[in-house]
């Protein structure tokens, strides 16, 4: 039984991203993909977990993002590792150079959709967190989650 499609259902989620980067700004951008490469994200056979988006020569590249090869596929099949241009005006090519010229500051991809037929990739501008950081979060999540339990209980 397959699910039900939302408007913008994630393909593909980072969920570690927020886990390990404190996201600062978000930024939609197209990818330019191949014929098989498509088929295999709608088929939801893609992982960002160890991507990052590049800038090189005026251009936006999307790094390390596994694309598994399309099953039905022939020999012009793609690489799962290569390289993809990222589609993003020249105002926000310039604005991500400025930013991640700073010490600490990276592009990550934080999810994969399609919108209107196209896929999109949601980056987010991050500075990484130190341990001490994530321990924070991850003890104020569990206290957010024991007061709404005992709030429920109460009622």
């Amino acid at each position: 039984m397959k699910k039900a499609k939302t408007k913008d259902a994630p393909l593909a989620q980072n969920k570690k991203a927020r886990h390990d980067y404190q996201i600062l700004e978000t930024l939609e951008a197209g990818l330019v993909l191949t014929g098989t490469e498509i088929k295999s994200v709608r088929e939801r056979r893609i992982n960002l977990k160890d991507g990052f988006a590049q800038i090189h020569n005026g251009e936006a590249w999307l790094m390390n993002v596994h694309i598994s090869e399309y099953m039905q596929g022939n020999r012009f099949n793609h690489d799962p590792l290569r390289a993809r241009k990222l589609l993003l005006h020249k105002k926000e090519i310039q604005k991500l150079t400025g930013q991640t010229s700073e010490k600490g500051i990276t592009i990550v991809p934080l999810k994969v959709y399609l919108k209107h037929g196209f896929a999109k990739v949601l980056l987010g501008i991050a500075k990484g967190k130190h341990d001490y950081d994530k321990r924070e979060t991850i003890k104020k999540r569990d206290q957010e989650r024991e007061i709404r339990r005992t709030l429920k209980n109460y009622r």
